[in-house]
């Protein structure tokens, strides 16, 4: 069963025309928030030549519908609600095609990434901290798959790998 397309959004019948191009893009937009590559990725895949995805892609940033920093700062918040840290959330964003600085910006922006780290190990393991290594272990890789750094890690767990204690 081909996909159900909503009235108005067929692929590109003429592969080269920019207004069924600047259409299929605000359709796309409507839905959600783009960086300039997935948009133009989006575009191509629908059938139009990459000289008009370019061109429309350059007219919505052009007009300020589309912005990288601000999906970026977007992202960040979005994700930093769903308790992800930064080391993951700066991959997906590479992943989106944005740039380093885009993304180091967009982080800079967000929480305290250790406050964050402790708040979400709160939230799963309990306010009680953990009496032994392996609880501290199973801690630790809970906050790493979800992206924190190893300093946020041990600010969280109260690990101190240099003392070997454990505090509080």
């Amino acid at each position: 069963m081909p996909p159900r397309r909503l009235p108005g959004t067929a692929d590109a019948t003429a592969p080269g025309d920019t207004l069924a191009a600047r259409l299929a893009a605000t359709t796309l937009l409507a839905r959600r928030d783009f960086t300039a590559r997935e948009l133009s990725e989006r575009l191509i895949q629908r059938g139009f030549e990459e000289a008009a995805a370019a061109g429309v892609v350059a007219e919505l940033i052009g007009a300020g519908v589309l912005d990288d920093g601000r999906y970026a700062q977007n992202y960040v918040a979005y994700h930093v609600g769903r308790g992800q840290g930064p080391l993951r959330i700066a991959a997906e964003l590479r992943r989106s095609g944005l740039t380093a600085d885009l993304i180091e910006a967009a982080l800079a922006t967000g929480p305290d990434w250790s406050a964050l780290a402790r708040r979400v190990c709160r939230a799963k393991f309990g306010v009680q901290p953990p009496d032994t290594w392996a609880q501290r272990a199973r801690q630790a890789r809970f906050l790493q798959y979800r992206g924190f750094s190893s300093d946020h890690i041990r600010a969280a767990t109260g690990a101190e790998l240099d003392t070997g204690s454990m505090d509080p």
